[in-house]
């Protein structure tokens, strides 16, 4: 059996793409340390993250950008990123384990697990991959919007944050629909 984990980054912040991976681990590879990537320090996850795109069998990063999650709400592009992670993996799963208590429809069985990032560990990959790669996205964008701090909030609603979106009302990367920048606008 192919079992894939499937986690997001990024549902939270006011500005930037939510971020969905998905992996399927090796069951003959282990990758020890793996954990809600929340729970983890910046430098860990970066080497886990390593270890998860070495080890492997396969894996995907989708990103949804925020002119989309304005169109069709962050719930339906978490779930839009969930399913284009999961269809983009080269080894088509047969059980797909989702965090949290929502998932797409999907060509193979599905299961949600509430705090699945803590308990599973293919969950927990792809919990680290999403994290990882949102947050290198957000010091990226940093560049293009430095007067925002995106590389230290990378996006969430900081009093920072919430203090230079006032400032400087929002850039293309913020999120429109969300109340604090629909207040600024």
């Amino acid at each position: 059996m192919i079992v894939a984990g499937v986690d997001e980054a990024g549902r939270g912040p006011l500005a930037g793409p939510v971020v969905v991976a998905a992996v399927v681990l090796n069951p003959d590879w282990p990758i020890d340390g793996l954990d809600d990537s929340k729970k983890l320090r910046e430098k860990r996850r970066e080497q886990l993250f390593a270890l998860v795109i070495e080890r492997s069998l396969a894996w995907t990063v989708v990103e949804i950008a925020a002119a989309e999650i304005d169109r069709i709400n962050i719930l339906q592009a978490t779930l839009m990123g969930m399913k284009q992670a999961v269809e983009q993996l080269h080894l088509p799963p047969s059980l797909v384990l989702i965090d949290g208590n929502q998932a797409p429809k999907l060509n193979c069985a599905v299961r949600t697990i509430v705090q699945g990032d803590c308990l599973e560990p293919a969950i927990s990959a792809a919990s680290i991959l999403a994290k990882v790669s949102r947050d290198r996205l957000m010091k990226k964008l940093h560049i293009d919007y430095p007067e925002y701090g995106f590389d230290r909030h990378k996006g969430y609603p900081t009093r920072d944050h919430l203090a230079r979106l006032t400032r400087y009302g929002p850039c293309p990367i913020h999120r429109h629909s969300f109340a604090p920048v629909r207040k600024v606008l």
